[in-house]
């Protein structure tokens, strides 16, 4: 289990230990059920401009076999998702797509150089599997070309996840580096005519709160990422940030409505419509006892399905929130 899914895991713990979510509770939309959004992990949604495309991480739920996906939507349905053409071989995960679509980001332990060993990394006396950024590019033909490492500062210490870019080429991502604290926080890595800038640590407060996932709106008008500044329903909840007139962030502010719950919600990402946003959940059915007796059979087809307490992929509405502080496209 990586260090980022330890944490998960035992924010996971305390969420399973608050009352069950009913699916009746939320009014998002469950991605794909049954065919993205099933009873293995899913998380981390990119979705291409036209809204027809979805790449995603699928896993085993430790997350030691990480693999990008991608499905195509046809006639209003997900079409049954393949290993992306990039993944498949190395530890792959959290793809993010830059807003124009042209770039693919994510991250892997693959060598950095060829033939060389995979990425490793330690915490708390353990060894994981390393993380680095890479990109591919989109060909003239629509298929992406080989994967390219991105060299700089930002990949130090091989702890980097869920890359979000903004239209003019920042990187936001969330990491463990030596301002970090005791856990994660977001920084970004500013664009330049020679490459990535050493990355800044985005102020959010405290460093003694865990702060992950970013998903920066593509203008950088306001963020959204995963963590708990004292007010989390569950382990993890999703807040949003404001970019103020002088240029700094605001208060993080936890998002209303139904996107949080008593159950585990991270790894945000903003769609391609105005408000569209993607979320990684373990909420679940209700189960009330007595059940109705399962056999064999229908005991291994209901723990299978989605909402059984894996991870899952949801979307949801923020654009009544975005208005509320002023935007509106």
């Amino acid at each position: 289990m990586s260090p980022r899914a330890l944490i998960l895991a035992a924010g996971i713990a305390v969420a399973l230990a608050a009352p069950i979510a009913a699916r009746a509770q939320t009014h998002g939309e469950l991605v794909g059920p049954g065919t993205i959004s099933t009873g293995l992990q899913e998380t981390s949604a990119a979705v291409t401009p036209d809204g027809d495309t979805l790449y995603f991480m699928r896993s085993d739920f430790a997350e030691r076999d990480d693999t990008i996906m991608v499905s195509h939507r046809t006639g209003g349905h997900w079409g049954t998702p393949q290993v992306a053409a990039f993944s498949g071989e190395w530890h792959d995960s959290e793809p993010a797509l830059a807003p124009d679509g042209r770039w693919l980001y994510f991250v892997s332990n693959r060598p950095v150089q060829p033939g060389g060993a995979p990425l490793t990394t330690e915490m708390g006396g353990h060894r994981f599997a390393g993380t680095n950024l890479w990109f591919v590019q989109r060909q003239p033909d629509g298929s992406w070309g080989a994967p390219v490492h991105v060299d700089g500062a930002l990949n130090d210490g091989a702890m980097i996840y869920n890359p979000s870019v903004a239209a003019n080429g920042d990187i936001y991502f969330s990491a463990h580096r030596p301002d970090s604290g005791a856990a994660y926080q977001i920084y970004v890595a500013r664009r330049t005519a020679q490459g990535y800038a050493a990355p800044q640590r985005v102020e959010l407060g405290d460093v003694a709160r865990n702060r992950m996932d970013p998903a920066i709106d593509p203008r950088q008008r306001f963020l959204v990422y995963a963590g708990n500044e004292g007010d989390s329903l569950g382990s993890a909840d999703l807040y949003i940030v404001f970019r103020q007139p002088d240029g700094r962030w605001g208060k993080p502010l936890h998002l209303p409505g139904d996107v949080n719950s008593p159950s585990l919600e991270n790894a945000p990402a903003l769609g391609p419509r105005f408000g569209e946003l993607y979320v990684s959940s373990n909420r679940r059915d209700e189960v009330s006892f007595p059940k109705p007796r399962d056999n064999t059979a229908t005991l291994q087809q209901r723990l299978q399905q989605p909402l059984n307490g894996s991870r899952n992929l949801w979307r949801f509405d923020i654009a009544d929130v975005l208005r509320a502080h002023g935007i509106d496209h």
